[in-house]
């Protein structure tokens, strides 16, 4: 009998995996080893000779050890991150041992099909135009990406220029407006689609951070007749905020312009029945980004792009050669993003989905807002924390107050700062930083599906206690 190579390592694999699960609820959630450490650890000679692959797992294991955030648990609250549901987790490993290249139908039929499939129910529970086109990608950047592309297509097709035969060069200049509060990929995916960040021009805001529709109407008005495509925000990083779609949407579209929503976690409200009304108009849109590995906890990296047009959506991202063998009547994944050689995401997504369902979902979404909401205000009856922003979804932010009464701005900002560094040194819980109205804050985000009433008890806990150290050395 042929010796099956693939058992030992993987059987090993799945041990130290279950291991490393089992442990998160008692395990430091931040990380415990240096860079120095990790990197004496894991810097090796480049080897001669092949290493036996259960000496290779069990090193990597003992050498990434302290090196791991516990964001696969209950107690991880930084950035925008979620853990990995098991049936989506289950069936990521899968989808490494199965190895297929997601590309096409002929590279991977099953992969074609179960994305088919993902396509449809996501559009279900986002509420979104059941004829709208779709991509799996790797985040919501390359969401932004794709969706972009898309609309650069079309508003520049509206001047009879064909940006995916002659390029950019010489072309009509494309205006993007938008807002200060603005996620981080909304500026490289202009620098990647060659727009340049000097074609984003901020618009005035309210005081939640949302667009102002007077201030898009006249912006719109001294564009006329020029390419525009409008940024709107479904919940933003800082405080989860929404811009008005009822009002806003029509108003770019009376000016034919295109509207791209970034929905990286926010667009998940649609499908809470009691989060919901914040997307009220989001549907009449022209393209959609949002994230996976957010709100829907499958393993990293996963994002979702939609367009409405489907026939721009293709037109900025299919390709044919005589080589390749295009199916005619199944789904080409290449025809709808930018990958060409790409993982079979669709089946942790399948996976996630039908684990959870409609009301598991819904379910997630609520708790989580919950949670948040439970986190500020448990935090905010903390002698030295004071609430900036009270979560209306699964987003709040908090500040710590220097105890010295002639404390300046300055000092309340620093001792922010040192209250968050020893949350993280503790290692209890995890919170991520950010300024926000001229003021450093604690970001506190809820998204991972793991999260439950004791979690929150000691994360609060873990909050008090930091604010009593960094008390007792100032």
């Amino acid at each position: 009998m042929k010796k099956n190579l693939f058992q030992p390592p993987l059987e090993l694999a799945l041990k130290h995996a279950l291991s490393y699960l089992d442990n998160l609820d008692e395990s430091p959630v931040s990380a415990t080893a240096s860079l120095d450490e990790l990197r004496s650890k894991i810097y090796k000679p480049l080897p001669d000779t092949g290493i036996e692959s259960t000496t290779i797992i069990n090193e990597l294991v003992n050498d990434t050890k302290g090196g791991l955030l516990g964001s696969a648990g209950g107690r991880f609250f930084g950035w925008v991150i979620g853990g990995s549901v098991p049936a989506a987790l289950a069936a990521d490993m899968l989808t490494s041992a199965w190895d297929q290249n997601a590309a096409l139908y002929a590279t991977a039929p099953a992969a074609a099909v179960v994305e088919e499939v993902c396509g449809i129910w996501l559009k279900d529970l986002l509420k979104l135009p059941k004829d709208s086109s779709f991509a799996l990608v790797t985040g919501c950047q390359m969401a932004h990406v794709t969706c972009l592309a898309a609309a650069r297509n079309s508003v520049l097709a509206n001047h009879s220029w064909d940006v995916e035969v002659n390029g950019l060069t010489g072309s009509p200049k494309v205006h993007i407006l938008s807002t200060r509060q603005k996620h981080g990929t909304i500026d490289r995916a202009p620098r990647l689609l060659g727009f340049g960040t000097a074609c984003v021009t901020h618009l005035a805001e309210d005081d939640e951070g949302r667009m102002l529709p007077d201030a898009l109407a006249e912006a719109l008005e001294a564009l006329k007749g020029k390419p525009v495509i409008v940024l709107l925000q479904a919940g933003d990083l800082n405080i989860g905020a929404y811009d008005e779609f009822e009002k806003l949407i029509p108003i770019a579209h009376s000016h034919n312009a295109w509207v791209h929503i970034d929905g990286a976690f926010g667009l998940w409200a649609a499908a809470s029945n009691k989060y919901s009304y914040l997307l009220h108009g989001a549907d009449k849109a022209d393209s959609w980004a949002v994230d996976g590995h957010k709100w829907l906890n499958v393993p990293y990296d996963c994002g979702f792009a939609f367009v409405a047009d489907a026939n721009t959506h293709k037109a900025s991202m299919s390709h044919r050669a005589s080589y390749l063998t295009h199916a005619e009547d199944a789904r080409d994944q290449m025809d709808w993003n930018p990958e060409w050689s790409r993982r079979g995401r669709g089946f942790p997504v399948y996976a996630a989905i039908r684990q959870l369902g409609r009301d598991g979902i819904e379910d997630l979404v609520n708790r989580c807002c919950q949670y948040a909401a439970d986190i500020v205000s448990g935090i905010g009856e903390l002698d030295g924390a004071e609430v900036i922003w009270k979560p209306q979804i699964n987003q709040g932010l908090v500040r710590f107050k220097h105890p010295s009464p002639n404390a300046s701005e300055e000092d309340n900002d620093k001792f922010s700062d040192d209250v968050m560094a020893c949350i993280l040194k503790n290692g209890e819980a995890f919170f991520g930083g950010t300024n926000w109205r001229g003021k450093r804050c604690m970001r506190v985000s809820v998204s991972g599906w793991q999260t439950n009433e004791r979690d929150v008890g000691r994360s609060v806990a873990a909050v008090a206690k930091a604010i009593e150290d960094v008390s007792s050395h100032s």
